[in-house]
């Protein structure tokens, strides 16, 4: 294994450490743990928090600043963080109009996220949460019960954080969350898999005329493997099962491609130009598409879509300005 790592036991330590450095006017840590805010915390808004697992950069902590996120809690490399360290980030950022917690849908950080957030609740802070389960691939997987929250919470990071700025309120913003989450539907492939750093080895094998599809962003099965084929043959399978999810007829969306890791920024534009074209041809309406790394597995090869139909609102919040570390400009 050749990863630039120095102590495996110090490299979520590190990674954070490293980023508050690059950005000190940006962001800061709290009390020495793993746990990333926005350095200027604005008053009178609900607060928004997530987090996960580290292995999925940029996401959480580059998505915290104006417009997203106001904390993200690093766990170690594909481990939930623990319920103290989430309760520390809800402490951090709260100013008294309650905060919101970002969950995907993964047993260990439902449950850690709703651990703490009774912590907090004793402490007299309003919270609340949503759950993202966009994953359309398998029902129950490996760590979750239904299906799994990947790469469509950037679409909720950035439509609830544009609402939070709005001054909308606790349970405005968990009602917009759940009606944002029915909406997104997501799928991937996967060409290899990840080489996990604590262990120097795969987290799966594959055969190099293989793919897995509809893997999950842990390395988790999917629904099969099939040969390797050109890239449009896979994108009109992915686009097929989503707008079959979604039932999208004559309506507008965004699109998100996003790479696992490995995937070139060519590989991911010529995905998104096949998603453009077969969108158009059925009437559907791109108002916004994103293409680069949002939520990784590592180094993993391949690359997942997420398609969000959008209504009035959601539109012109997802539309709205944000600066995060990770996107200055979305």
């Amino acid at each position: 294994m050749k990863k630039l790592i120095n102590n495996k036991e110090d490299i979520v330590k590190e990674m954070v450490e490293g980023m508050v450095k690059a950005f000190p006017n940006e962001i800061e840590s709290v009390n020495e743990l793993p746990i990333i805010i926005r350095k200027n915390k604005k008053q009178g808004k609900v607060a928004l928090v997530s987090g996960g697992g580290s292995g999925h950069e940029p996401s959480h902590a580059g998505f915290v600043g104006f417009g997203m996120l106001d904390g993200a809690i690093a766990g170690e490399v594909f481990t939930s963080p623990s319920a103290d360290k989430v309760y520390e980030a809800i402490k951090a950022v709260d100013n008294g109009e309650g905060v919101l917690l970002i969950i995907k849908n993964y047993s260990g950080d439902v449950m850690n996220f709703e651990m703490a957030a009774e912590m907090a609740e004793l402490d007299g802070i309003k919270v609340n949460k949503v759950i993202v389960d966009d994953d359309i691939a398998v029902e129950n997987s490996t760590y979750t019960i239904g299906r799994r929250g990947i790469a469509g919470t950037i679409f909720v990071h950035k439509i609830l954080g544009a609402a939070a700025e709005e001054g909308y309120s606790l349970d405005k913003i968990k009602e917009l969350g759940d009606r944002v989450i029915r909406n997104i539907k997501t799928m991937g492939i996967s060409l290899k898999s990840c080489t996990v750093f604590t262990t120097g080895k795969g987290s799966f094998d594959l055969a190099d005329d293989e793919i897995e599809v509809g893997l999950g962003i842990h390395g988790e099965p999917g629904t099969h493997r099939e040969k390797f084929q050109n890239a449009d043959v896979h994108v009109d399978h992915i686009l097929d099962k989503i707008l079959e999810e979604s039932n999208i007829q004559n309506e507008k969306v965004a699109v998100l491609i996003n790479g696992l890791g490995e995937t070139t920024l060519i590989e991911l534009f010529i995905v998104s130009n096949r998603v453009s074209n077969v969108l158009k041809e059925k009437n559907i309406h791109v108002e916004k598409t994103l293409v680069g790394n949002y939520m990784t597995s590592l180094d993993m090869g391949g690359f997942s879509i997420s398609i969000l139909k959008l209504d009035e609102e959601s539109e012109r919040l997802l539309k709205s300005k944000s600066d995060t570390i990770a996107l200055k400009t979305f």
